[in-house]
């Protein structure tokens, strides 16, 4: 079997600026999860999100009358459901219980790679050297950063993040293959809708058993995650995932790194150190030489 050598998708130039409008909309779920954490218990805010979009996805689909997916992609969505809709909100909320917004985006900063990872394993979407090549470079300085800004030490929030990691770029890849079938929209509404006789019941429970006294910032936090962290950003990502590759547009997700820590500092006081702009310009340089390489499909 040999390899082939093709040009980028005809799409992809649409599928980067959808894809980078869905990380401006994800750049501000940490801040934001971190501030509704601060004051509502983290479960109640992950499990909280899940059913109230999952709410609106399933009303969605009722009101359109939207055709039930093919018996083939419930098993996919069901793997994606458990990235996107459980395992990311969860385990994110989790560790931002112990660490501040900006150190979590750092963590989260392996997103792009593993993400490519996955798609390699899972879907052969073969890229050629220089993109892999950029994409360890980006990589490397996001973990460096993250290391020196925790004293080279992993804390328990840094695991949960990793995991939080591990568990959202599975339901990135797999969600965005199926996006093919039923569109970027079907795969979060389906699988928040799969999930929602899971979601809705716990989350209705932790409201009955957690306080729920808390300010107005942390229910609007609350609700941005449930509304555009957990839906509407997933309808420009997974249509980005979709028109120009997975991991193509993935690598766009290293920017989320860099968006966080701007909105923390500028929206939030966090204070911001120049090396972390210099960091975000490194980046850059590697997204953009990276996607800029032709990719390798096996032939």
């Amino acid at each position: 079997m040999t390899a082939v050598v093709t040009a980028s998708p005809p799409n992809a130039r649409a599928g980067l600026l959808l894809g980078l409008l869905g990380v401006l909309a994800f750049s501000l779920t940490l801040p934001m999860t971190r501030v509704a954490v601060a004051e509502l218990d983290a479960s109640f805010v992950a499990f909280g999100r899940m059913a109230i979009a999952g709410l609106v996805a399933a009303a969605w689909l009722l009101v359109t009358r939207a055709r039930v997916p093919a018996r083939a992609l419930w098993a996919p969505l069901a793997w994606a459901a458990l990235g996107i809709v459980f395992g990311f909100p969860l385990l994110s909320s989790l560790a931002l219980r112990s660490m501040p917004a900006s150190h979590g985006a750092i963590v989260n900063g392996l997103l792009p790679f593993t993400t490519a990872l996955f798609a390699a394993w899972l879907y052969r979407d073969r890229q050629g050297a220089r993109f892999w090549i950029c994409a360890a470079i980006g990589s490397a300085i996001v973990i460096a950063f993250a290391l020196r800004e925790g004293n080279a030490r992993l804390t328990a929030g840094d695991l949960w993040m990793l995991g939080a990691v591990v568990l959202g770029a599975l339901g990135y890849v797999i969600g965005g293959r199926i996006a093919a079938s039923i569109g970027g929209i079907g795969v979060i509404l389906w699988a928040l809708a799969l999930a929602l006789p899971i979601s809705l019941p716990i989350a209705l429970w932790l409201a009955l058993t957690t306080p729920l006294a808390a300010s107005v910032p942390a229910w609007g936090g609350f609700l941005y995650v449930a509304l555009v962290s957990q839906l509407i950003g997933f309808f420009a990502w997974y249509n980005g995932l979709a028109l120009g590759g997975i991991a193509r547009v993935g690598q766009m997700q290293l920017l989320q790194v860099f968006f966080t820590i701007m909105f923390a500092a500028t929206l939030f006081g966090e204070r911001v150190a120049p090396v972390t702009w210099l960091a975000a310009a490194a980046v850059v340089v590697c997204i953009a030489i990276g996607r800029s390489g032709p990719k390798r499909e096996a032939g």
